[in-house]
């Protein structure tokens, strides 16, 4: 399926093996629906599961919604289950952001998902925020025409969001480095009462 991605999906796959050497890089088709028509070459990455957790990278929406060869990815870590609710939830931000405007993401920016992130869970919006459990150099993926901004998609609950809306970012990001939560973990507490 690798012959199907764009030049700048590809430049992000050897940027994922270069950032997690030895790891397998799955290639996943996006969750079926409207989004070919906005974008028609999205993908998921799903790379090998690690450490209790697996990471999901979106391909192909730098294409879609680059401006002078600056654009976004998004990275999803979730807690090792089946695909196809990590793929769904990454095509939807995919389609959210790529219709611009008023829903186009950025650093520190949140967004409702309509349901729990996994069954059961409390959290039903995403932060975006930095790619912090990976250090710096996964942020930024050189193209050949830009680079791609590669950013992650923390789930939070409705308390985290609105408490980002009033104090800020970087006094929710506070909260959650006191409280040491473990991004996989779908049941964990809010930050916030």
């Amino acid at each position: 399926m690798d012959h199907d991605l764009t030049p700048a999906s590809q430049a992000l796959l050897q940027h994922l093996h270069g950032r997690f050497p030895g790891r397998d890089v799955a290639v996943l088709a996006a969750a079926p629906g409207p989004i070919r028509d906005r974008v028609p070459t999205l993908h998921i990455f799903s790379l090998a599961p690690q450490e209790g957790g697996q990471l999901y990278a979106t391909a192909g929406l730098w294409d879609a919604t680059q401006m002078h060869g600056h654009g976004l990815e998004f990275v999803l870590y979730a807690p090792i289950a089946a695909d196809e609710v990590h793929v769904e939830t990454l095509t939807m931000i995919a389609y959210y952001h790529a219709a611009g405007h008023d829903h186009a993401l950025d650093l520190g920016h949140t967004v409702p998902i309509g349901q729990p992130w996994i069954p059961g869970s409390a959290c039903d919006h995403l932060l975006v925020s930095l790619p912090y459990p990976w250090g710096p150099k996964l942020e930024t993926c050189a193209v050949p025409s830009g680079h791609i901004r590669v950013l992650w998609l923390l789930p939070i609950t409705e308390a985290e969001k609105t408490f980002r809306h009033t104090h800020g970012l970087e006094a929710l990001e506070q909260r959650f480095e006191t409280a040491g939560i473990n991004p996989t973990d779908s049941h964990r507490t809010s930050v916030v009462p």
